[in-house]
């Protein structure tokens, strides 16, 4: 008779542990509901379409020659290209861009100065959006522009390398276009002062 009785004690006490399981379940999905939770985006719709862009290009349309190599910073795919005078040379690499369209500078330029281990100094107007970033920031690891940069004609714009990989192939510059520390080293060896560069 005890044994009738533990029994029917466990069954009891599994049926209510198994209700008060199906009631938090039912409780949990009211809880994080479409009120109460970001989803993702679709993200086979945003993969096909980086796909799409993200592919190579031939120089014809952009340039009229290849006179001292080009670099194509296609800002919307998010990719450099490269080819150099000889045509011998392709490269794509994925990049950083700017975070907005105020920041976005785009048309021709060129390279005028190539520095393996650059040192940052913040614009006027970064240290006026941040006015707790460093002033300097010498060569090494905690410095923005990476290991190596490719300093454009035009004041403040570079393309240079990050330690933050996270950056890469998303809208998270003040201006200038980042690379893998490792592609940025491949374009400056490639890249001579006087390339010629179109951002589009």
């Amino acid at each position: 008779m005890t044994s009738d009785i533990r029994d029917t004690w466990n069954r009891r006490a599994f049926l209510a542990g198994s209700c008060a399981m199906v009631g938090a379940s039912a409780i949990a999905q009211g809880v994080d509901g479409p009120d109460t939770v970001e989803n993702e985006r679709d993200v086979t719709t945003t993969v096909r379409r980086n796909i799409s862009a993200f592919r190579k290009l031939d120089w014809q349309p952009y340039f009229s020659n290849l006179r001292n190599g080009a670099i194509l910073v296609d800002i919307d795919s998010r990719a450099v290209h490269f080819w150099s005078e000889d045509q011998s040379v392709y490269k794509l690499y994925p990049s950083s861009v700017p975070l907005t369209e105020d920041l976005t500078r785009r048309g021709r330029t060129s390279v005028v100065r190539k520095v393996e281990g650059p040192s940052w100094r913040p614009t006027p107007s970064m240290l006026k959006r941040n006015p707790e970033w460093p002033p300097y920031v010498g060569p090494g690891p905690d410095n923005p522009l990476g290991t190596h940069a490719l300093y454009l004609s035009w004041t403040y714009y570079r393309i240079h390398g990050t330690h933050d990989t996270r950056k890469i192939g998303r809208r998270s510059s003040n201006g200038c276009v980042g690379l893998y520390n490792e592609h940025i080293a491949q374009l400056f060896a490639l890249t001579k002062v006087g390339t010629q560069v179109l951002l589009i």
